[in-house]
């Protein structure tokens, strides 16, 4: 086993985020997707919380990225956005320790839900969330528009 160790991501940790960020959009068949920067992180660092997994090296071979959200029906939540591990590092349990962090920050800030998506067909990522009891729900779709969308929208009448 790799020996890693999982910390609370830091501003120097953006470019080797923004990386994993790409391989995971790479790994989900959406590579032209991240328009995110380093630089737009840093401006926008109030609004997510990240931890990282670093080995003996110090290099970052992994990260779980959360924010908070408000859900009408419990109130205070927070949102797991990404989650992704490098290859050769999966299966270590490293995804379940980066999730650790963000379910005892949820803890402490009290929130009421911990929600995140997986995409269907990602059998190994909803194995692991099946160990550790996610409720996986089968009915809801998602509803997205991208910067352009909504620049554009505007109801036609």
């Amino acid at each position: 086993m790799l020996e890693v160790k999982i910390r609370k991501g830091e501003e120097k940790d953006y470019p080797s985020v923004i990386l994993l960020i790409k391989d995971l959009a790479t790994f989900e068949k959406a590579p032209d997707k991240v328009t995110n920067s380093p630089e737009q992180m840093k401006q926008e660092s109030n609004l997510f919380d990240f931890f990282v997994a670093e080995n003996s090296k110090g290099d970052i071979v992994g990260f779980v990225l959360c924010f908070y959200a408000y859900y009408t029906w419990v109130g205070k939540s927070m949102y797991l956005d990404d989650l992704y591990v490098i290859p050769e590092y999966r299966r270590q349990k490293i995804g379940i320790k980066l999730m650790d962090e963000v379910f005892k920050l949820a803890r402490k800030e009290n929130c009421k839900r911990l929600r995140w998506q997986v995409i269907h067909w990602n059998v190994d990522a909803i194995e692991m969330y099946k160990v550790v009891r996610a409720n996986i729900d089968n009915e809801w779709l998602n509803c997205d528009f991208d910067v352009d969308g909504i620049a554009s929208f505007s109801i036609k009448e």
